[in-house]
């Protein structure tokens, strides 16, 4: 069956045409209405929106079959993630598309301002002659604060320093050694404020950035700053703005969003030092290209190839990533639905330790595997919401890190912890496939796919001969053997791998005999 694809707010042909030539069926739709999507989000695998259509709870609680939902753009603000996350769906938005396009807005509108160009157009085209009214400000030498040092940010202090600008940045997720080549001398918050001549925005909006810059950011700015926000509303109150022109210590501003759209402040709209834009950030033809075509190519990427770029919901597994892990992601994914069968009673806490090479990598795409295939026993579980699930069934996931893999090049060792007993199990990838290599800490060998019987034994004579004549009789067929023992006549484990799986019935029969202590029966 094909994957169903609907577009919304007329995204560019160029992606659409992605997607068709991956075989996908792309039902193309403009804005839509929450009662009209809601109506037929059931039919679809995908969701591709820009801006305009809202992807609310209902609408995804309606979509059944969604996977992935598509930003093509950068703001997320329109698509409820948190909802999204609950139901295991991706969300992924095209971050870099619109980066020259917002970047060069950016610029433009501070050349607006600083020369005021639309004010001195507005009074030539009315038949008037009056150059003393408009004098403008140089950019050279002048300081730029840019708070929201991502890809736009970084492109604004570039093009500031071309202009000759010191560049002034504040962003807490940066560190100066990121920054160094740009010449950007990264600060505080505050830094910013008292120190900037214009100030620039370039953060989404979120619960820790809504009206990032309060009242008591302008008291502290220069007079005669200039504000330009391209970005998001929301991240400052437009009735404080407007009051900090009034008193003078604003001295121009210009905005292309704002915190309803279209924007109700029309007493600040209608100040002549105030320069506003219809949230054309990304309003251009490249632009609109670029976001179509990279959203188009992360969705298919995702669904064919299990590559996942630019999602905000659940780590990002690249190429690099696939190559570098190999085996490792569906080992991880193994190992956790192996403890959550071999595991008896409620679980408090799951811990996976990694150790070797792989330590020196991202190790977040391997967890997330790892809880995928744990909490998936239980429910039907995604990357996604897998660590929601975990985290409802109040079991905490501790990651640990070691070096040493012993005899291995890599190592994944996780353990569950019950209230009745622990289990762990290790595991590696020899030639590329996943292979389990302890369990309880007793060495063995065993391939983590199909049905395998896994039975705590003694190491006595008859083990073997008893389970292989009960599976005989069943025409069940061993495709592998494995045992594994600490000392001689103590305790040990026998693991197979069977060509098909049995019943409860044959278990009991295979526990009957006198040395063996418990059968199960793990399904991978």
């Amino acid at each position: 069956m094909k994957i169903k694809v609907l577009a919304t707010d007329n995204i560019e042909k160029e992606g659409i045409e992605i997607l068709q030539k991956a075989g996908f069926n792309v039902v193309e739709k403009g804005k839509m209405a929450e009662s009209e999507l809601v109506d037929i989000i059931g039919d679809y695998d995908v969701l591709i929106v820009r801006s305009a259509t809202k992807v609310t709870a209902p609408v995804i609680e309606r979509g059944k079959k969604l996977k992935i939902i598509g930003r093509a753009g950068v703001g997320l603000d329109n698509i409820d993630i948190e909802a999204a996350t609950l139901r295991g769906i991706i969300v992924m938005n095209a971050p870099e598309g619109n980066t020259l396009s917002a970047a060069e807005h950016t610029f433009g509108l501070i050349l607006a301002m600083a020369r005021q160009i639309p004010s001195a157009c507005n009074m030539v085209k009315s038949g008037k002659w009056d150059r003393k009214k408009f004098m403008g400000t140089e950019l050279f030498g002048k300081t730029l604060g840019i708070i929201g040092l991502g890809r736009i940010g970084r492109r604004v202090a570039q093009y500031g320093k071309a202009f000759g600008m010191n560049v002034l940045a504040y962003d807490p997720y940066v560190s100066e050694d990121e920054v160094e080549k740009l010449g950007v001398s990264l600060v505080t918050l505050e830094g910013v404020c008292k120190q900037a001549d214009i100030i620039t925005l370039h953060l989404p909006l979120s619960k820790e950035t809504q009206n990032i810059l309060s009242e008591h950011h302008f008291s502290m700015m220069k007079d005669g700053v200039m504000i330009v926000n391209v970005a998001r509303g929301g991240l400052f109150e437009e009735s404080v703005l407007e009051k900090y022109i009034h008193k003078g210590k604003v001295r121009a501003a210009a905005l292309d969003v704002f915190c309803k759209e279209p924007p109700d402040c029309t007493t600040l709209i209608g100040l002549e030092n105030v320069i506003v834009t219809p949230h054309l950030g990304a309003s251009t033809k490249e632009a609109q290209v670029s976001v179509a075509k990279d959203i188009c190519q992360q969705i298919v990427d995702a669904l064919m190839h299990k590559i996942i770029r630019n999602a905000v919901n659940v780590p990002s597994i690249d190429k690099e990533v696939i190559s570098l892990f190999g085996g490792y992601l569906t080992l991880a994914e193994k190992l956790g639905l192996f403890l959550a069968q071999a595991i008896d009673g409620n679980v408090e806490n799951l811990s996976i330790e990694f150790a070797g090479e792989i330590t020196n990598y991202d190790t977040a795409p391997l967890k997330a595997y790892f809880s995928k295939g744990f909490a998936g026993w239980f429910q039907d579980a995604t990357y996604v919401n897998a660590p929601l699930i975990l985290k409802e069934k109040g079991i905490k996931l501790i990651e640990k890190k070691a070096l040493s893999a012993r005899q291995f090049s890599n190592l994944i060792n996780a353990v569950a912890n019950g209230s009745k007993k622990s289990v762990s199990v290790s595991g590696t990838v020899v030639a590329a496939e996943p292979r389990i290599v302890e369990i309880d800490g007793y060495h063995v060998e065993a391939v983590p796919e199909g049905a395998l019987i896994v039975c705590r034994n003694d190491d006595v004579p008859g083990i073997v001969g008893h389970i292989g004549t009960i599976l005989g009789k069943k025409n069940v067929n061993i495709a592998a053997m494995t045992m594994g023992r600490k000392v001689k006549g103590g305790q040990a484990i026998t693991v197979l791998n069977l060509d098909q799986e049995i019943d409860k019935q044959t278990i009991n029969e295979i526990g009957k005999f006198p040395g063996i202590r418990s059968v199960q029966l793990i399904r991978l």
